[in-house]
């Protein structure tokens, strides 16, 4: 398909002999990155540790290792649900493996089952958590639960505050933080914040974060907070080898190390830098990708792509011409059903979005993916060659006999890789992974890191937990403790306390008066907030779904704009038709996900082509944009004139006050010169004066992004003149 091609050198492990008072399987050896993670772990002078062992090189084992000896309980955060089933699923094979003398308990806890469980028991979320939570030795929950329920999400009024917190964070003695290099600073803020908060009044506590790149924001902080951290790198430590012929292969593995990645070979496709130039390529090479299968019978496969839109038009597609051969095709997005997603995994191929390349385990030997930049690239490379094979339906194993992988990868990035006169390869040369992905760093697109949120607004978190261990409640239990947090969090985030209470106060007062309201502080909310609101979610009503109780789900308005044949409901309509087809189908569905939708409606289809639109604002956008600062804005709608049903959405959309940043800028120049990442949410936008510009000088960005571009705008204020502006 392309003449660009090299291969990737197999990946081998270091193991080692299993020392005195640890319990293994019968002929099973840990990695050397296992028993330094379980030995880190048991270190009273380390307090966090960072494993960034490869992709496939038994990061789980070795943050459950403790455990399944007995020596500790952990609650583990993943960043997808669907990883977390994943995960579940590995540890109780580990528990089966190791067969540990007294058998951990297990609870997984998501916020859909966290909503049908108190509902189902008739009591509060709170009592649901410290059910699920209570004689566990591991609990599976993501990193937005364990956030609110450190901010009293889940709690009454009259209730403590640490009502929740004091009593999880006591019974688990280790936090596992899994695929922590998906989170941006916001994130990343919030789990500084609560790792402070549990170090300072749950003493001798240990953190684990799993990740190939361990993020530098978080590593300095750490360091400032004078929490001791050790990093576990194999690479660093030698502890991988490349090998480049099948002897040194077969000696590596008499020598007891371990085959981690299998050899590869990895296609560079030049395309475009143009919307849909991968769903074009892969319409006129579909022939092609289905010769591959039936040319080698038993081949698994998965295409990986950056738009749910692509997706969901290419999957038809491939499934009818893959049905002639008896092959099956399956979808794995955001927008999929539970249902769709497990069963895609079984399929011959799955096309998929961040979904699947976010640490789910799938079996395949052939990979098709972009990606947006360079981490998203290595991420997404790593999804291939950590199988030999599969079990097929039929109870036969099914061995792989060669691991392939396409990159649909911009021209520019292929030429730097191969064109340049020092460019690093050439055309079918063969080259380690760990050499590739340095290359890939260096010469691909890196998004921007943001660090001045941490002062700017990430503080916003710490004053709010400082706040609540003032409760009277609490008080005096935590006086050290709180005085201590003060002083840490304005060591962490470089800012005085004192400097954000009179920052909330301003926000405070300026939504008061603005919007004739007596309480609520939107941007203070949206700043304490783990990823933000949503304020431009709909609830949809998927009538492409062909499971009648998953066609109940939420999508950003943005993209349904953009993709989506839709048809407006009212909200009364919506959830009378959840409630039916609930009762009918005798599969609950929980009602909370949908409280704060702007909108609901049913999705007929999916575009073929990209509808254009863009926001409109209906005051005088210069006078917004020259105050340089997140604000609260109503009066915000959409202009989309071939949309017959624009006025209902503009009706409820413009009575929406909300938490954004606009810039005089256009979207392209800012996402351009500020390396934004791929779906950051800002949108071109225009008001009277700029209603038929063919391309908006405006952009807005709404929530935590406008947080993140307030850190970043000064960037272009410093060049129409103004002064630097410094956090």
């Amino acid at each position: 398909m392309t003449e660009y091609k090299i291969v990737l050198k197999p990946v081998y492990s270091e193991t080692v002999e299993t020392p005195k008072g640890i319990e293994v399987p019968d002929g099973w050896r840990l990695a050397w990155h296992q028993l330094e993670t379980f030995r880190a772990l048991q270190d009273p002078d380390i307090d966090v540790v960072f494993n960034t062992a490869m992709t496939g090189d038994g990061k789980s084992l070795a943050a459950y290792l403790g455990v399944l000896q007995g020596n500790t309980e952990a609650i583990a955060l993943y960043p997808t649900n669907e990883l977390a089933r994943d995960q579940e699923n590995q540890i109780r094979q580990y528990v089966e493996n190791f067969q540990p003398r007294n058998e951990p308990r297990i609870a997984r806890l998501n916020s859909a089952e966290l909503e049908l469980y108190a509902e189902n028991e008739g009591i509060k979320k709170s009592a649901a958590i410290a059910t699920h939570g209570s004689q566990r030795e591991i609990l599976i929950t993501n990193p937005d639960i364990f956030h609110y329920l450190h901010r009293g999400a889940y709690l009454m009024p009259k209730d403590s505050p640490d009502k929740l917190w004091g009593r999880i964070d006591k019974d688990f003695n280790l936090f596992i933080f899994d695929e922590f290099h998906v989170f941006s600073a916001p994130q990343i803020a919030s789990v500084l914040n609560t790792m402070l908060l549990i170090h300072l009044t749950n003493r001798r506590k240990k953190f684990l974060f799993l990740s190939a790149t361990p993020d530098q924001q978080l590593l300095e902080r750490l360091d400032k907070a004078k929490l001791r951290y050790k990093l576990i790198d194999p690479k660093a430590s030698g502890k991988y080898q490349f090998p480049d012929t099948e002897v040194r292969s077969q000696q590596l593995e008499q020598d007891k190390w371990r085959l981690v990645t299998r050899e590869i070979t990895l296609h560079f496709v030049p395309l475009e830098s143009v919307s849909k130039a991968s769903e074009t390529w892969l319409k006129d090479n579909l022939g092609l990708i289905l010769n591959h299968f039936l040319e080698h019978r038993g081949t698994k496969g998965a295409i990986i792509l950056n738009s749910i839109a692509s997706v969901k038009r290419l999957t038809p597609l491939f499934a009818e011409a893959f049905a002639k051969h008896g092959l099956t095709v399956g979808e794995n997005t955001g927008l999929s059903s539970k249902t769709v997603k497990e069963r895609s995994l079984a399929c011959d191929l799955v096309l998929g979005t961040s979904t699947i390349d976010v640490g789910v385990d799938f079996k395949i030997n052939f990979l098709i993916f972009e990606s947006a930049d360079s981490g998203s690239f290595i991420q997404r490379l790593g999804r291939l060659g950590r199988h030999r094979g599969y079990v097929n339906a039929y109870g036969q194993e099914i061995k792989f006999d060669r691991f392939v992988a396409y990159t649909l990868a911009p021209n520019y990035l292929i030429e730097r890789l191969f064109e340049k006169a020092d460019s690093p390869f050439t055309k079918n040369g063969t080259y380690d992974r760990a050499f590739l992905s340095e290359n890939i760093y260096t010469t691909y697109r890196r998004i921007n890191d943001f660090k001045n949120y941490y002062s700017r607004w990430g503080a916003l978190q710490s004053f709010d937990l400082y706040r609540k261990l003032g409760h009277k409640t609490i008080s005096q239990q935590y006086a050290a403790s709180r005085d201590q947090f003060r002083a840490d969090c304005e060591q962490v985030f470089g800012v005085s306390l004192g400097k954000i209470a009179g920052k909330v106060k301003a926000c405070q007062v300026e939504w008061q008066e603005k919007f004739n309201k007596d309480k609520g502080n939107p941007i203070a909310e949206d700043a304490s907030s783990f990823r933000g609101s949503s304020p431009l979610q709909c609830g949809l009503y998927d009538m492409t779904e062909p499971y009648e109780g998953d066609r109940f789900k939420t999508y950003d308005l943005s993209g349904i704009l953009s993709n989506l044949e839709i048809e407006p409901m009212t909200e009364a309509a919506f959830m009378r038709l959840l409630k039916e087809t609930s009762e009918r189908t005798g599969q609950p569905i929980p009602k909370s996900r949908f409280e704060y939708c702007m909108g609901f409606m049913k999705l007929l289809s999916y575009r073929e082509e990209r509808s254009n639109w863009k926001f409109a604002y209906n005051g005088d956008l210069k006078e917004v944009a020259d105050s340089w600062k997140v604000q609260v804005l109503s009066g915000i709608g959409v202009w989309q004139p071939d949309n017959r049903w624009i006025d209902k959405v503009n009706e409820r959309l413009k009575k929406q006050a909300i938490v954004a940043y606009v810039l005089n800028r256009p979207v392209a120049e800012i996402k351009a010169k500020l390396l934004l990442p791929m779906h950051f949410q800002i949108y071109g936008i225009c008001d009277q004066q700029t209603l038929l510009d063919p391309v908006p000088s405006y952009a807005i960005a709404f929530g935590q992004s406008a947080m993140l571009l307030d850190t970043l705008a000064y960037t272009f204020k410093n060049k129409k003149g103004g002064e630097i502006w410094i956090a």
